[in-house]
């Protein structure tokens, strides 16, 4: 491709000539390296060939500037419409926002007119319609019968239009008359209907719970009449008609008589399950009285909270101070079944608290939980129920004072035990030891109701003053309190258990009772305990005290029963050359081996732990055999006796299968 720049300057050039050099190609592109020529008009070629080229470029040259031009022009009037556009959307937005609040105001005309035009309609209506007062009036003394609802309520309310706008010929005393029949009349019809929706068949006990919710075959029935007894005329909304304040009494005295028949129907429906609560409560489970208990009452409260619901569906008279005073005469029956179930509850619990002690902490633990919605619940009744007691309030103060009693108490019954001990050669495990167990383990089903009474109990006062200040806790945030109990709980049963063994007039059937009960406690609290959650409320102290227990205690039993048969067996100094002392060590070993066969057979050692009682076993093997050859070998190669046999009585082999016999 050429690239020719033709330069024309005014004053023109002494020289004039250029050259093309040759082509050369780079980047597939050729092109050709000019230099600049300035022409004067005076000196410019009279070549064809450029003359031709200058005409072609001055032509486009001009088109290029026309079109510049046109450009130019185009964009001038595209920012005139714009601006005229912008313009026009803002007389468009303030056209709209002027028409807005007329329109507003025409749609309220119209309604309004509307409305005037329908009265004037029924004004004229009334006007020149001569209605029968003696017709109505046997319609509406009659009462609202069966398919004639619609025809009852015409007539009340032709009569109460008629009182309103005063007609002429209307006997305005003899109509109000009329109007309160017929609004007698209406409500007995919804009592009526409410009576029949408020009895029949109650649950019968120990099936599913089931709420006290109104027949759905009723409302078809019901609920007209209580749209149209809502709008009778009343003080509040008709102060001038004749009638309005005995019609209030007349809706006053349905809804009062609605919430009677819905609390006591109410109460039949929970006192069956409530009365076999109480029923069962001796014999079975405490944890599991407290549990039903918590959902009785859970119960109850669904039935409470049903019952509005229908009360602001049903009740004649809608606003909400009728409508709260009539909630709280409804509650009454129903809060006093609660009262009345947990009364005899709590005098179960007082008369055998340490057998009952979880069943107080179950349903305290219950009732906690639900006092949030039973506080809501209690708000909703009227302010002529304000100064009534908080029945749930009282039940858990009552409640919690036996749970403060039953932590000293249930301490106070581990250390009487260590005064009860059977016979004087018992091995077997205690009853405080297992009530231990058992207490423990259901801790953590009620930790919540056990912390909250701890924290009002105090730390460190279950001790009853032992060694702390009343009313003074050791850690000023209460953590922990649950394991400071429990430590002191193991550690007064382990104190229990010690003394008994220590009283002992036969020390080896003792150090088998010790270890028998405290490997039991361990076993089952520290190693296998059978509840979830047992370990997490074990504090490491008494984790350690158990165990520190149990070496001890198996230190105790290799020490009384074991030690004299191994000293029967040692090698006196003294007596290294005397033949007489060897077959005497031997005699005294056997006899002492016979008593310990003896003893086992009575004293079973680990019986209810199989596995610990089979390592129990080895270690007292390996205890007593190694040494027993030992002696044996050293006895046979000092010739003690020309008869050995008669003074060794067992085989070293005899010997560990007797005592592997005493563990299996």
């Amino acid at each position: 491709m050429a690239l020719i720049d033709l330069r024309f300057s005014s004053d023109g050039l002494r020289r004039s000539a250029f050259t093309i050099p040759q082509p050369t190609s780079q980047n597939n592109y050729h092109y050709i390296q000019y230099h600049s020529i300035h022409i004067s008009s005076e000196q410019r070629p009279e070549h064809p060939s450029i003359t031709k080229v200058l005409n072609v470029m001055n032509d486009e040259a001009a088109e290029i500037e026309l079109l510049q031009q046109n450009l130019n022009k185009t964009r001038q009037i595209s920012k005139r419409m714009i601006t005229i556009l912008d313009s026009f959307d803002t007389r468009l937005a303030k056209l709209e926002k002027s028409v807005r609040p007329l329109h507003t105001a025409a749609q309220i005309l119209n309604k309004r007119k509307n409305n005037i035009d329908l009265t004037l309609a029924r004004i004229e209506d009334l006007a020149s319609s001569k209605q029968d007062l003696a017709v109505d009036e046997s319609l509406i003394l009659r009462g609202p019968q069966p398919g004639q609802f619609s025809a009852y309520k015409d007539a009340l309310e032709r009569l109460n239009t008629s009182i309103a706008f005063n007609a002429a010929d209307l006997d305005l005393p003899a109509a109000a008359r009329l109007v309160e029949t017929g609004a007698k009349k209406l409500t007995q019809l919804y009592t009526k209907v409410v009576a029949e929706g408020s009895s029949g068949t109650t649950p019968a006990p120990g099936t599913e719970f089931m709420t006290s919710s109104f027949p759905s075959s009723l409302l078809p029935t019901l609920s007209p009449v209580v749209g149209f007894l809502r709008t009778l005329p009343l003080p509040s909304t008709h102060p001038s008609h004749p009638a309005a304040q005995s019609i209030f009494s007349t809706l006053k005295e349905a809804q009062k008589g609605y919430a009677d028949m819905r609390g006591n129907w109410s109460v039949k429906c929970l006192d069956g399950q409530g009365k076999r609560l109480v029923a069962r409560a001796e014999s079975v489970d405490p944890l599991t009285t407290g549990r039903e208990f918590r959902e009785w009452v859970e119960l109850m409260l669904g039935t409470a909270e049903e019952e509005y619901k229908l009360l602001i569906e049903l009740s004649p008279l809608s606003n909400p101070q009728t409508i709260a005073s009539a909630y709280g005469t409804l509650m009454v029956p129903i809060l006093k079944l609660f009262n009345s179930v947990l009364t005899q509850l709590i005098a179960l619990v007082k008369k055998s608290l340490h057998k009952y002690n979880f069943l107080a902490l179950s349903a305290y633990n219950g009732l906690l939980s639900l006092q949030p919605p039973w506080d809501e619940i209690l708000a909703r009744r009227g302010p002529e129920f304000a100064s009534e007691k908080n029945e749930l309030k009282d039940g858990l103060q009552s409640l919690r004072a036996l749970c403060l009693r039953s932590f000293p108490e249930f301490l106070a019954d581990i250390k009487m035990g260590a005064l009860s001990r059977g016979s004087d050669t018992s091995t077997k495990l205690m009853d405080f030891v297992t009530a231990t167990i058992a207490y423990i383990e259901r801790m953590p089903q009620v930790l919540s109701a056990v912390e909250s009474a701890l924290i009002a109990l105090g730390d460190g006062n279950w001790k009853m003053g032992e060694g702390v200040q009343v009313g003074k806790s050791k850690d000023a945030n209460n953590e922990g309190i649950v394991e400071h109990f429990i430590h002191d709980v193991i550690t007064t049963t382990i104190a229990s258990l010690t003394t008994l063994a220590r009283t002992s007039r036969r020390p080896p059937f003792g150090s088998v009772f010790l270890l028998n009960n405290v490997s039991f406690l361990r076993q089952n609290l520290v190693l296998e305990p059978k509840e979830e959650g047992v370990l997490a409320i074990l504090s490491p102290p008494t984790v350690e005290a158990m165990n520190s227990a149990f070496r001890t205690a198996k230190a105790g039993y290799f020490d009384t029963n074991f030690s004299p048969l191994m000293q029967a067996i040692t090698d006196d100094p003294k007596d290294k050359s005397n033949k007489a002392a060897a077959k005497e060590k031997f005699t005294r070993f056997f006899d002492l081996f016979d008593e310990i066969v003896e003893r086992h057979k009575f004293a079973k050692v680990l019986e209810d732990d199989p596995s610990a009682r089979a390592d129990l076993g080895d270690e007292v093997v390996m205890l007593v055999v190694p040494s027993f050859q030992r002696f044996t070998q050293k006895q046979k190669d000092k010739e003690f006796s020309k008869n050995p046999q008669k003074y060794i009585k067992l085989a070293a082999e005899d010997v560990e299968g007797q005592l592997r016999s005493l563990f299996r």
